[in-house]
């Protein structure tokens, strides 16, 4: 077989310089019928350059045949990777003239195998693509997308295929070429295309399926990319309008891609998009028995949810179809519908007035139960996950906080404390968090829960994720504030089990200590106002000439949680940056330390506490007032 190939490549040379094209066509021809690999061995590109020069449409169409196939290794691409040979390649590339929808079949099969010639050698080819910007070629490559081809035969097809290939092929460079590609109107061509896809879809999917990937390549090569709102509004359309699983697939990744931006979310709110795609998933909803189906279900619902996240988006669908739309895939048996339609929910309730409304329409009873039913450690996180996250946005304002506790929140969620999926402890917590808010029988409860403190300070202690560790630390800090914030020294007597019994476990003092030391000041603001009802109301049941036995077991397990040295580091690192208000709880703390123990003070004495006070820049300045 090679000796064969090497009497072709001999016979080429030959007709070559005797420029006798009748001799090299049938050679170009077994050349590009051969299966055999050219490697190394041959390098033909000087041949067949000089007979692209020859004013010959057949030998042209041959010429870039035989450079497509040849290219396909990368060999031979590097040896064709010239500036000579692309330019008279580019130079040769034109969009074929049409008269009365006739083509010269000629000129577009000529046009078809330079497309495909150059596609090749632009493939993961650098050196080819920065020679085609350089020499000015793209912008002959971008014109072909000007002729409006009518899929009518085998011919176009293939045209359409390798043209877009070839455009893919070049913007698969670096982003300078895409950019380019922009300012020279690429996409304008593109949705012009689209547009008149819109017609008939099914008709044109051959040209839709070749015409969608060079926009997805633009949107992965430039970030930040923003169609133009027509654009946007076709693509919504064909998606509304096409069957093919594939069409529908682009269509969707790049509206994913553009409604990052909340002028899009709003565009495609606007545009019915979400209850385009909720009709068709309904539709087809039965047939997504496949994996294919399955991940072009999520993509499909996830869009829904994106969209939801926009501020004027989620108000506008709120006065839409798409809201009952959402309650209803709540009862839905699909998980993927089901999911949605609890992540839409909780994007709808990023509103005081939506959340109101939800509670009192009874939405609320159908989250928990479905949360009931999935509340355990062999449940779906990603169901889980959305539950909580709706239901925390539920209990956020006040007047709902007492129906959503009376409804069952809380003892369907601490069963979840066995869950240990550090997305769902978030949640978990976050939800807990948000409902205890002002609620002093609740968080009196629960701060009496020795299970959901125990894991409070191991979730505090050991967690890797960050917004656990947080979340731990701040409801444990707002257990003590709800329940304890009001109580004061006047008035019946107070139930101080729950503090009594939060003391008592181990490590729980020392994390709320721990948290002084916390970056963000919120907390330490938190941690301020726990220590300080801790230590008031402990230091209050002493006697003057006697410290209690709790007030004694406080302090001494303050001294271990290194609370002076805490204190030191929040005032040295963020002094200047304290707010008035944890200032004034800081010097509240502080004087509430100072009525403890002798050790306790000893231990204040000893980390300079008092004279690190009056560093602090905001202290200074009231004093110098």
């Amino acid at each position: 077989m090679e000796a064969e190939m090497d009497e072709i490549i001999a016979g080429l040379k030959t007709a070559t310089i005797e420029k006798c094209p009748e001799r090299a066509l049938p050679l170009l021809k077994q050349i590009s019928d051969n299966d055999t690999n050219l490697g190394d061995k041959y390098d033909i590109k000087g041949d067949l350059l000089e007979l692209l020069q020859m004013d010959d449409s057949k030998m042209h169409v041959q010429v870039a045949r035989c450079i497509a196939e040849v290219t396909k290794t990368d060999n031979q691409r590097a040896k064709f990777s010239h500036q000579d040979v692309i330019r008279r390649l580019t130079e040769l590339l034109r969009v074929p003239s049409s008269k009365e929808n006739s083509v010269d079949p000629i000129a577009l099969e000529l046009c078809t195998q330079l497309c495909r010639a150059l596609g090749n050698i632009c493939y993961a080819n650098d050196d080819a693509r920065t020679i085609i910007k350089d020499i000015g070629a793209d912008e002959r490559i971008f014109a072909l997308l000007e002729y409006d081809v009518d899929m009518d035969d085998e011919d176009r097809e293939q045209f359409v295929r390798v043209r877009c290939g070839l455009i893919s092929n070049y913007l698969l460079g670096s982003d300078d070429l895409a950019e380019r590609a922009v300012e020279l109107k690429v996409i304008e061509k593109l949705e012009h295309i689209l547009t008149r896809c819109l017609t008939d879809v099914d008709k044109h999917e051959e040209l839709l399926l070749s015409v969608l990937p060079p926009l997805s390549i633009l949107t992965e090569q430039i970030s930040d990319l923003c169609f133009p709102a027509s654009l946007n509004r076709t693509i919504a359309k064909l998606l509304a309008r096409c069957t093919n699983p594939d069409i529908a697939e682009s269509c969707l990744a790049l509206l994913h891609y553009e409604a990052q931006n909340d002028d899009v979310k709003l565009l495609l709110a606007e545009e019915g998009l979400c209850e385009t795609i909720y009709q068709l998933l309904e539709k087809y909803k039965t047939f997504a028995n496949t994996d294919e189906a399955r991940v072009l279900m999520k993509l499909a619902c996830d869009l829904i949810v994106l969209i939801l996240t926009g501020d004027k988006s989620m108000h506008f669908l709120y006065t839409t179809p798409l809201l009952k739309c959402m309650e209803d895939w709540l009862d839905s048996y699909d998980v993927e519908l089901l999911t949605t339609g609890v992540l839409a929910l909780g994007n709808f309730a990023r509103s005081d007035s939506h959340c109101i409304n939800m509670v009192e329409n009874k939405i609320m009873h159908k989250l928990l139960s479905i949360l009931a039913k999935n509340n355990g450690t062999e449940h779906q996180m990603t169901l889980q996950h959305a539950l909580l996250s709706t239901l925390k946005n539920l209990v956020i304002p006040k007047p709902n906080k007492a129906a959503v506790i009376e409804a069952g929140l809380v003892d369907i969620i601490l069963p979840m404390l066995e869950i240990h999926q550090p997305p769902v402890v978030f949640k978990l917590l976050g939800t807990l968090r948000m409902t205890v808010d002002g609620q002093e029988k609740l968080a009196s409860e629960l701060l009496q829960n020795e299970k959901l403190v125990k894991q409070l300070v191991y979730w505090s202690q050991t967690s890797e994720f960050t917004g656990v560790l947080g979340e731990s630390l701040r409801l444990m800090a707002w257990l003590i504030k709800h329940a304890y914030q009001h109580k004061g020294n006047d008035g019946p007597a107070m139930d101080d089990t729950g503090l009594r019994k939060f003391v008592a476990i181990e490590g729980a003092v020392a994390s709320l200590v721990g948290m002084l030391a916390s970056t963000h000041l919120v907390m330490q603001n938190e941690a301020l106002i726990a220590l300080s009802i801790l230590t008031t109301i402990f230091h209050s049941k002493s006697t003057p000439d006697a410290k209690s036995e709790d007030s004694g077991s406080l302090d001494r397990l303050l001294i271990e949680a290194g609370v002076g040295n805490k204190l030191a580091e929040q005032i040295t690192l963020n002094g200047e940056s304290m707010t008035k208000e944890i200032v004034e709880n800081l010097q509240t703390f502080v004087k509430q330390l100072h009525g403890g123990s002798e050790s306790l003070v000893a231990h204040l004495r000893e980390h300079n506490i008092d004279e690190l006070l009056k560093t602090i820049p905001s202290l200074v300045e009231y004093c110098t007032l």
